[in-house]
């Protein structure tokens, strides 16, 4: 349904924090890391301890380079990891779908991530004058990182998840303009009231439609022929059987010789239009 005159909430008790979301993401990424920080201080002295254990002297310098690098290189890969969790997660996907694609990517991830950590220890290495060997304690040194990964790109995925579960249902939503007309949007167990003059475009994707808005993609479970009578009045027009695009987003029109036509969206997204619809685009 559309509002006029309500300010936009994320559902229930969203808006209660009083952040904005971005200062919620950061807030909760820097409570990652110190958490980060704090395994890897326990897991330097495990190691010094273990290798006294087995006779071998390391020094705390060569335990805190180890631990550290492997911790940067996380770092690095939490930003791609950040829009694979965003793309990839129920309601986009199901469940089992979701699960088994992150299954898939971990091998990219954890390759990703050991070619960093390799990278920052070799630099590392060699500005303090020595130089760096990648080896293992057993068997080959890449399945033994890659076996360490699995199990720490699981977590990142369900941190990452949780994390922008709670930016999306407690961040404090920027308040509207009065009278702004806004569209409720469920995205799952969160409800976005999206400003109607900052959606782009709307496309059908099966029982939901998809909607772009500020370069983000909300699934929300409705007909576009349904979206397409609640956005009636604020500028929409359909260009397709299966998209609606906001006219005022529109910066230009490619015309075929089929009739057909392209329009470049001010995002600089492309949509096919069809030649059927041409009129009310030109209207």
């Amino acid at each position: 349904m559309t509002d006029k005159g309500k300010a936009g909430t994320n559902g229930g008790a969203a808006g209660t924090s009083g952040l904005s979301a971005r200062a919620l993401t950061a807030l909760l990424l820097a409570a990652m890391l110190l958490f980060g920080i704090v395994r890897i201080t326990a897991n330097v002295y495990s190691y010094i301890a273990d290798r006294h254990g087995a006779g071998i002297e390391v020094a705390a310098s060569t335990a805190w380079m180890l631990e550290g690098t492997a911790l940067v290189a996380w770092v690095v890969m939490v930003i791609p990891c950040w829009f694979t969790v965003r793309a990839i997660r129920p309601p986009r996907f199901g469940l089992a779908t979701a699960a088994l694609i992150h299954a898939l990517l971990v091998i990219p991830v954890a390759l990703g991530h050991i070619a960093i950590m390799v990278a920052l220890r070799t630099a590392a290495w060699w500005l303090t004058g020595g130089s760096y060997h990648f080896a293992s304690p057993e068997g080959d040194p890449i399945l033994y990182e890659f076996r360490k990964d699995v199990s720490t790109y699981a977590e990142l995925v369900f941190i990452l998840f949780l994390v922008q579960w709670l930016v999306a249902r407690y961040a404090a939503p920027p308040a509207p303009a009065p009278g702004l007309r806004t569209l409720a949007v469920g995205d799952g167990p969160v409800t976005h009231h999206i400003p109607v003059a900052e959606i782009e475009h709307v496309a059908a994707a099966g029982n939901y439609v998809e909607i772009a808005w500020r370069g983000q993609r909300l699934l929300h479970r409705a007909t576009l022929t349904a979206i397409e009578e609640e956005l009636a009045g604020a500028g929409f027009v359909r260009i397709h059987r299966g998209r609606l695009a906001r006219r005022d987003a529109v910066r230009r029109v490619i015309n075929h010789k089929s009739g057909d036509f392209d329009v470049e969206m001010e995002s600089g997204e492309t949509l096919r239009g069809s030649r059927r619809f041409r009129p009310a685009l030109e209207s």
